[in-house]
C-alpha cells in the first residue's frame, strides 16, 4: 500500500510517500509560502523514488484545512490532478487532526487531556478543535475569537493541551494551572500516515471531481485599491 502525502495548509511545505505504516520518501520547507514553486519538485522526486522501486502508487492524501486559503488551494488541485491523471484514489485529512497526532507524540503516552490544535488567523481569532486522548472530537472545528473566557468549561476538569501557529498569541490570555503550551507543533504530512492508510482500508475516498478543502472562511485578500482604482476593480486571486 503506497500513498503520497501532501499537505500545504501553512507556511509549511511537506510530501511524503508511505508504504503501510512507514515513510520511504520526506521532504519539507518551512521558509514560507513557497508552495507553489516547491510541492511539484517535492511530488516528482517521490515519485522518482517510486518508479526507481518499480512500485506504484495506489492513492494520494492532502490535507483538507482548515488553513491557509492559498496553500489549501495548491496542494487539493495538486492532488486531484494526481488522482484524476493516475486513475487512483483520493483521500482527505483534517489539518488540525495531522497537529494533534504530532502533539501527542512528544507527550508521554499516560498522558491524558484534550488537545486543542490552533492554526492562527486574524488578530484573536484562531482555527480551532477539541479532541480527547483518542482523537475523537469533542468540539467541532470553529473559527474562535479567543480571551480570558475561552475553554473555560473544558479547563476546570481536564488538562488541556495547546498547540500549533495560534497557540503562541493565547499564553498570556489563557491563565490556567491545566493549561499546557506544547511549541513546534506543525502540520507536516509524515503524520498523515496513519488516519490516511485507515481512511484507504475502509474506503472513505473523495470525489474528485468535486472535493474542495474546508476553507471555513471565505478568501479575503489583502489588496486595497487605491483611490484613482475605485470603480474600476478587478479581484485578483
Amino acid at each position: 500500500m503506497v500513498i503520497l502525502h501532501i499537505e500545504t495548509s501553512t507556511h509549511v511545505c511537506s510530501v511524503v510517500l508511505s508504504e503501510q505504516e512507514k515513510f520511504i520518501f520526506q521532504q519539507s520547507n518551512y521558509d514560507g509560502m513557497n508552495h507553489a514553486a516547491l510541492l511539484s519538485l517535492f511530488i516528482q522526486d517521490a515519485l522518482d523514488l517510486l518508479k526507481e522501486s518499480g512500485k506504484k502508487l495506489d492513492a494520494v492524501a492532502v490535507s483538507s484545512g482548515p488553513g491557509s486559503y492559498t496553500g489549501l488551494r495548491i496542494g487539493v488541485s495538486t492532488a486531484k490532478g494526481l488522482c484524476y491523471g493516475l486513475n487512483i484514489p483520493l483521500i482527505s485529512v483534517s489539518t488540525l487532526e495531522i497537529m494533534t497526532i504530532a502533539a501527542q507524540k512528544t507527550l508521554a503516552a499516560d498522558k491524558h487531556g484534550l488537545f486543542v490544535p490552533m492554526i492562527d488567523a486574524r488578530r484573536m481569532e484562531v482555527y480551532d478543535a477539541l479532541f480527547d486522548n483518542n482523537r475523537r472530537i469533542v468540539r467541532d472545528t470553529a473559527a474562535s475569537i479567543i480571551n480570558e473566557q475561552s475553554y473555560t468549561t473544558w479547563l476546570e476538569n481536564s488538562q488541556l493541551y495547546f498547540f500549533g501557529s495560534g497557540a503562541a498569541k493565547c499564553k498570556y490570555v489563557i491563565n490556567s494551572p491545566h493549561a499546557i503550551f506544547i511549541d513546534d507543533i506543525h502540520p507536516l504530512a509524515e503524520n498523515m500516515i496513519e488516519p490516511a492508510l485507515k481512511k484507504f482500508q475502509q474506503q472513505q475516498f473523495e470525489d474528485v471531481a468535486y472535493f474542495e478543502p474546508f476553507y471555513l472562511k471565505e478568501f479575503q485578500s489583502s489588496y486595497k485599491p487605491q483611490k484613482e482604482d475605485q470603480g474600476n476593480t478587478k479581484a485578483i486571486i
